[in-house]
């Protein structure tokens, strides 16, 4: 039985970076998305993130918020971790 599915491709910032110089120039989506059998989304968000940063690495395109909430989370599991290691030393402390 075969997939409908696509294999994830990994593309080079230059390629990304030519497919969205042609759109800013004028070639149409629908062009670019037939000729180098791109994916909507993908197209959608190289311009987006192209056009906005001028990057399109991920964590130059994230929100205020966004690395807020990531710099929370490293900062939960470092205290978790801290936890669970005091927690141990008191329970080895308490055989004592």
């Amino acid at each position: 039985m075969e997939s409908n599915r696509r294999e994830k491709r990994q593309y080079t910032e230059e390629f990304k970076q030519q497919v969205v110089n042609l759109y800013n120039n004028g070639k149409k989506r629908c062009e670019l998305i037939r000729e180098y059998e791109l994916t909507p989304s993908a197209l959608n968000n190289w311009i987006k993130q192209f056009n906005t940063t001028g990057s399109f690495k991920a964590k130059d395109n994230r929100t205020e918020e966004e690395n807020r909430l990531i710099e929370l989370e490293k900062e939960n599991k470092r205290l978790r971790m801290e936890n669970d290691i005091l927690k141990q030393a008191a329970l080895i402390m308490g055989r004592k």
